[in-house]
């Protein structure tokens, strides 16, 4: 497969490589941390292509502490075409071809099954600051059940007075024959000012194989060609298929 922009991918290689030297802990410590890679087909975010259809390589780090707090950090390759600052009133110009989240925050059980999640998530983007989102996140899962919502503290992806939009996120998992796991999703964006109300959804498979996973995911949305255009000549907001493989260190 050949990547039409290298220096996009070089610092994604080398948080990879970086993956692989992760510091093993005593199986008693507080500390743990973690670290993943993975090569998708396509990146899509709540249901928009954020690569234009072209093939997104990410991966993160997380490290958490035995009293539930955790932080972590995670990348992404985005399309210059989707993140580019043109005539913004007090920002000026320019582009960012990386998304970089960072992102802290408490979880914790009750009982065997209630879990619940609470954290702020920054979204920076090199180079096109304008589009830097900053949430705030509350969820809760139940067995295969989860509920978040995430509420936007600024401008939500540069959309003008568009603090307080909310992204609600049902999801379900449950585990198929052979270890095939099945993952649910349905999204609802409920925007302020200038941003857009719109839902998505995903149905998803996974299966680990060989100390991969591999999955397979279609996800689409109901946002109208008005309410969101074409980006390197293609819709980035109709139904896509996504296959990925991936590694947990």
């Amino acid at each position: 497969m050949k990547l039409s922009r290298p220096t996009t991918f070089r610092p994604l290689i080398l948080l990879a490589v970086a993956m692989a030297s992760l510091p093993a802990l005593a199986e008693d410590s507080p500390h743990s941390l973690s670290g993943n890679v993975g090569l998708y087909s396509d990146y899509a975010f709540r249901g928009v292509s954020q690569t234009a259809g072209d093939p997104a390589l990410q991966g993160g780090f997380d490290y958490a502490h035995a009293s539930g707090i955790y932080m972590g950090t995670w990348a992404s390759n985005v399309t210059e075409a989707m993140y580019t600052e043109t005539a913004i009133p007090g920002g000026g110009t320019g582009t960012s071809n990386l998304e970089l989240d960072i992102y802290g925050g408490y979880a914790g059980k009750v009982g065997d099954d209630l879990g619940y999640n609470v954290g702020l998530l920054q979204y920076y983007y090199p180079g096109a600051t304008h589009f830097n989102t900053l949430e705030a996140y509350a969820g809760i899962t139940y067995k295969g059940f989860g509920l978040k919502a995430s509420y936007n503290l600024d401008d939500y992806f540069g959309a003008a007075d568009s603090d307080g939009t909310v992204y609600w996120d049902a999801s379900y998992n449950y585990e198929l024959p052979a270890q095939v796991m099945l993952s649910l999703h349905y999204g609802v964006t409920a925007a302020t000012g200038s941003a857009v109300d719109y839902t998505d959804w995903k149905v998803g498979l996974g299966k680990e194989f060989g100390g991969l996973n591999f999955g397979l995911a279609y996800t689409d949305t109901d946002l109208t060609d008005a309410e969101q255009g074409r980006i390197k000549g293609k819709d980035v907001k109709k139904g896509r298929l996504i296959v990925s493989v991936s590694k947990t260190f």
